[in-house]
């Protein structure tokens, strides 16, 4: 994997062998974040990363000049992984080790761009309780982004904050919003 732009665009990362991930391929990460540069100044914003695997989304916000990163992984070497990594290329993530359902329930922080990439044998619940989790909890800042990223075999159009989607090969992006903002 490689971070796509920014201060250290171009850099390469090798992740260990044995981490259960599958990192965002580098041409829908590109992808992904042309979109979210024509919404976001990149220096302003506060960020979720959750099922943060290797960190690879991570570290292309703080590439991009992001100081509010935070990395949710239940698999303590990837957090261990993430934590180095960011030390090593001089990134503000901090990471938590948890299960991401439990964190969305406990937490009390906000982000304006919050990203999940749970493993895609997920079934289709599994994934929108993440989006009902977010959006009940006021997780989102009110003009922020939940991005999920998911195989095209599965759909995610039917949850009420659902407002567009982005295919990359056999990738997804689903994008949802706060969409009854008073």
């Amino acid at each position: 994997m490689r971070i796509v732009s920014g201060i250290h665009k171009s850099k390469r990362i090798s992740a260990p062998k044995n981490l259960p991930v599958r990192p965002t391929t580098d041409m829908a990460k590109e992808s992904l974040f042309n979109i979210l540069n024509n919404h976001f100044y990149f220096d302003q914003i506060a960020v979720i990363d959750l099922f943060a695997g290797t960190g690879n989304i991570s570290y292309e916000f703080g590439s991009r000049g992001t100081e509010n990163i935070l990395a949710v992984d239940a698999h303590y070497a990837c957090v261990l992984f993430i934590l180095q990594t960011a030390k090593k290329l001089h990134l503000p993530i901090k990471t938590f080790k948890s299960d991401v359902y439990k964190f969305l329930e406990k937490t009390t922080l906000t982000a304006d761009v919050i990203f999940a990439d749970p493993p895609y044998g997920f079934d289709k619940e599994q994934f929108l309780k993440i989006a009902d989790l977010i959006f009940e909890k006021k997780i989102l800042n009110e003009d922020g982004l939940l991005i999920i990223e998911h195989s095209k075999h599965t759909l995610l159009d039917k949850h009420p904050n659902y407002s567009h989607c982005k295919k990359y090969g056999g990738n997804m992006f689903s994008f949802f919003k706060n969409l009854d903002v008073d």
